[in-house]
């Protein structure tokens, strides 16, 4: 159900969520073909981030519905129904989600489990589950609140309402909007541009930035200052330093 290519030389890798006929509905296979995929990734030294996209009609309509329908209260706590997807955020490797068209209901929640949200102009966010009796259940009410704020989320949770593109720039829930077909090469770009810093403090950073979402102020700068410090034992900020002081490029070993 995906599709994976190596770009830039293997310094980006792209997974193409390939069900067309449904949307790209989030189905157990899909999600678990994905995890497949980023330990993959995440095992190639050569690869620096990981582009995940859908089609242009759909990045994901959501999950699989005619798949957990049926599914007894009992069935979701012992299989821990959607566990598995925490893959995504879990994943040691920056991600960059590519969206085009609708991201509804778990297809919103794979894309703010990435690092970065770039949109294709015609996108479309949103969390319908309510028009399914349910609420979400990957993430969605905690990820597009901290994105997003809570009067907002509110309204798209409680409503079902989806979210422009255009809007979701604006709220913060993407980065950058982007014509629809130059989306996936923007999104390249960009793990072309982080490829091109150290793996070390590039890993950092997201630690730091990561913990921001779980940590209270005092204690998230704690960290940040121990990760800081932490880089002064690497070659790479050697190397940057000095560069930055010769006006020259760094040229980074990732150690």
């Amino acid at each position: 159900h995906i599709k994976t290519r190596m770009e830039a030389d293997g310094k980006v890798a792209v997974i193409e969520l390939n069900r067309p006929k449904a949307l790209n509905a989030l189905c157990d296979q899909l999600m678990n073909e994905i995890g497949q995929a980023l330990k993959t990734f995440e095992d190639d030294k050569t690869c620096a981030a990981i582009v995940i996209t859908g089609s242009e009609r759909a990045f994901a309509a959501g999950a699989d519905i005619k798949e957990m329908k049926d599914r007894s209260f009992q069935e979701c706590v012992t299989t821990n129904m959607l566990g598995h997807w925490s893959c995504v955020a879990e994943c040691g490797k920056p991600t960059i989600a590519a969206v085009n068209g609708y991201a509804l209901g778990g297809g919103c929640e794979l894309a703010m489990m990435c690092d970065v949200i770039f949109a294709g102009d015609k996108a479309r966010f949103g969390q319908p589950e309510i028009k399914l009796g349910t609420i979400p259940g990957a993430g969605g009410t905690q990820r597009l609140t901290r994105a997003i704020g809570k009067s907002k989320a509110m309204e798209m949770v409680l409503t079902g309402r989806m979210m422009s593109a255009t809007d979701a720039e604006k709220a913060g829930l993407v980065s950058r909007v982007v014509a629809a077909d130059q989306l996936l090469d923007e999104a390249v770009k960009l793990g072309v541009e982080i490829s091109q810093q150290s793996k070390i403090t590039v890993s950092m950073a997201r630690d730091a930035i990561n913990s921001a979402y779980e940590l209270p102020l005092a204690e998230g700068c704690k960290l940040e200052k121990r990760l800081f410090f932490s880089t002064f034992a690497t070659n790479d900020q050697k190397e940057g330093m000095t560069a930055f002081s010769e006006k020259r490029d760094a040229t980074f070993t990732d150690s």
